[in-house]
């Protein structure tokens, strides 16, 4: 499975993220940089965290408009794999792939420290290494990672089952505690944890790895060969 690991000026994750798939996981990685207009070739598309465009107007905002970014709509329309982390959430969020919006942090500190996460979803195909509200560690970092929505956009995310992780405690002001959501279809992720830093033990938690594993089984499954 080869996964794009998609780079916007000011982005910072890229390299945890490479790392987690290339050295952790075991599969194909390749960066492409944000003017690249394709992704063909590629399985999963990753959006990793860091200050896009130096988040010089909203978070993600200037990064929505990346020439890049139509590749990633249409491999989410194709129903690939997206996954958008920190910054990368605010991405999908600003290109619409995601509903809701970010905002700063409640008390407008930067947080920075490992959470607690509960899993809301395990059946989406970034969390059947998971079991049903398992609470798992995962690191934060980021000063805008309140997520937000109108009542109505809640009530369709849990209509739905689009939230699939949640903050244990209230750390930013989220509504509903949501740390994570998915699109309709399931195939688009978005996160403010970073799971890519949670992939080893050494890291203070290996957590993480699941989410990619995850990924990987849902793929191979979706190619398997049968006679």
């Amino acid at each position: 499975m080869k996964f794009a690991v998609i780079v916007f000026p000011g982005s910072n994750c890229d390299l945890d993220m490479y790392h987690a798939v290339k050295d952790e996981l075991g599969e194909e990685a390749a960066y492409v940089w944000h003017d690249e207009t394709s992704l063909e070739g590629f399985d999963a598309v990753l959006l990793p965290g860091g200050f896009s465009y130096g988040d010089y107007l909203r978070s993600g905002a200037i990064a929505r408009f990346s020439p890049i970014m139509k590749a990633v709509e249409k491999a989410a329309a194709e129903g690939k794999p997206v996954l958008g982390v920190c910054n990368g959430f605010q991405v999908l969020l600003e290109a619409g792939l995601l509903p809701g919006a970010m905002r700063r942090n409640a008390k407008l500190t930067f947080i920075c420290k490992q959470t607690e996460l509960e899993i809301k979803n395990k059946s989406t195909m970034f969390t059947t290494g998971y079991a049903d509200e398992e609470t798992i560690t995962i690191p934060v970092a980021h000063g805008d990672g309140n997520y937000y929505c109108d009542e109505a956009t809640l009530k369709t995310l849990k209509d739905n089952n689009q939230i699939v992780f949640t903050y244990k405690d209230d750390i930013n002001g989220s509504v509903a505690n949501i740390a994570g959501i998915t699109n309709e279809n399931g195939n688009v992720l978005g996160m403010m944890p970073h799971p890519e830093r949670a992939v080893d033990d050494l890291l203070g938690s290996a957590d993480g790895l699941k989410l990619f594993q995850s990924i990987v089984k849902y793929w191979r499954e979706q190619h398997a060969i049968t006679s």
